[in-house]
């Protein structure tokens, strides 16, 4: 019985061993991987078109998309660099997928970089790759105890919930000589989850400033009166404008647009006010008079802003369909059109310098929503699968297709998303 009650601190006490065996063997002066991996246009350019053919799939079906050696080095270069400064060398080779990893360190007396190798490859009977390589600098690890200590350390620290969204959709991996080949199923609450984590700012401490300008702007804003999304859009980039110099007017912006998020997106009652600890107050935020409109508005504007405006439109529509669907609040037009709305300021915020700062410049002065939403009174919504069926048959239907060109013209007509770059 003793045993059983000391086995969680047994387990504990291995994961600690083989992390300090890895630090101390993979710690050292010599980067393994050069650190020069720089995102070029062409990059950027793959990155997207790989992102938008993942959101092809519809919610509910199965997917599948095949990464070759360069897609593989693109992507996870770049998530590790927005972390650290490091290095990933991935190789294909005899059907095993090897990542060589350095990353950069904290100034200590162990050395400068962190060198790892994993290897994965694929076993027969089971959909995904486990470990077969493990090394920490040289020293190298059995398989099954990296792979129980990194299963371990991901379970217990704040990435669990980051690696499950990642790996649930996931029901198959192949690995071949050239490429992998990844089978996944896309559902609607998988993609939600999605958007609101890489809605999530990197930095949280970045958004400080602008919650505070939020903050100060709802304290003191008069309970008679609706609280109106454009308020809050000028008060952020006002401050965006203030602190912005031609070199981070993107960054500032997309700041700007998370803060504002993640006040109309918080969890609350709509329909009351509602006063927080501290003296803090939230109050719902409108656009032409509702509040699911600021928040489809300023969700899209922030995935845009966060990632690519491809994916926010995706999510949208596909957000539609789903309440048309399953006895929620029916297919909106009038929700599509904040969507697309949303997603077109996210887009002018972060696309160049010059834009944001012409962005700024507008926001900082308007406290008119209908500058950055036209008004969509007279398009259909609350509408059933059926009723959507009847009138529209599908998103790709001329009627319906031509509905949304309408929507695009008057949203592009607005004199603020004039000469995208």
């Amino acid at each position: 019985m003793k045993y059983f009650l000391r086995l969680p601190l047994y387990l504990l006490t291995l994961v600690i061993l083989v992390c300090a065996l890895s630090v101390f063997f993979g710690v050292g002066d010599t980067a393994y991987v050069p650190l020069e991996w720089k995102l070029s246009n062409d990059d950027i350019a793959r990155a997207k078109s790989i992102l938008r053919e993942g959101s092809k799939t519809r919610p509910e079906s199965i997917g599948a998309i095949s990464l070759d050696k360069q897609d593989l080095n693109l992507a996870a270069n770049y998530f590790l660099n927005r972390y650290s400064k490091s290095a990933v060398n991935v190789s294909l080779k005899k059907n095993q997928l090897k990542f060589t990893v350095t990353m950069t360190l904290p100034k200590n007396s162990l050395g400068k970089y962190l060198n790892t190798t994993i290897a994965f490859g694929n076993v027969e009977g089971k959909p995904l790759p486990t470990i077969t390589q493990f090394k920490a600098g040289k020293l190298l690890l059995p398989p099954a105890l990296a792979a129980f200590a990194i299963d371990y350390f991901i379970r217990h620290s704040s990435l669990d919930n980051s690696v499950a969204l990642v790996t649930r959709p996931i029901k198959n991996i192949q690995i071949d000589p050239t490429k992998i080949t990844i089978t996944y199923f896309s559902s609607m609450e998988t993609l939600v989850q999605a958007k609101r984590f890489l809605i999530q700012s990197e930095d949280p401490g970045a958004l400080t400033a602008y919650r505070k300008h939020i903050k100060s702007i709802v304290n003191q804003h008069d309970p008679k009166w609706r609280l109106s999304l454009a308020k809050l859009l000028q008060g952020a980039f006002s401050l965006a404008r203030q602190r912005s110099t031609p070199e981070t007017a993107v960054t500032e912006n997309r700041l700007a647009i998370l803060a504002v998020n993640e006040y109309v997106n918080k969890a609350a009652n709509p329909l009351t006010l509602h006063h927080r600890s501290g003296g803090n107050r939230y109050y719902p935020t409108f656009l032409y008079k509702r509040n699911d409109l600021a928040q489809h508005f300023i969700a899209s504007a922030a995935l845009a802003a966060s990632i690519d405006g491809r994916v926010a439109s995706v999510l949208g529509e596909e957000k539609e369909l789903s309440d048309s669907q399953r006895g929620g609040s029916g297919f909106s037009f009038v929700d599509l059109a904040a969507d697309k709305a949303g997603t077109r300021l996210g887009e002018t915020a972060v696309v160049s310098q010059q834009s944001a700062l012409k962005l700024q410049q507008t926001l900082a002065n308007t406290l008119d929503y209908r500058d950055f939403m036209p008004d969509p009174t007279g398009l259909p919504e609350h509408m059933g699968q059926t009723e959507f069926q009847n009138r529209y048959q599908s998103v790709h239907s001329q009627v319906y297709l031509e509905l949304t060109r309408q929507i695009d013209a008057k949203i592009s007509a607005l004199p603020i998303y004039e000469n995208p770059e």
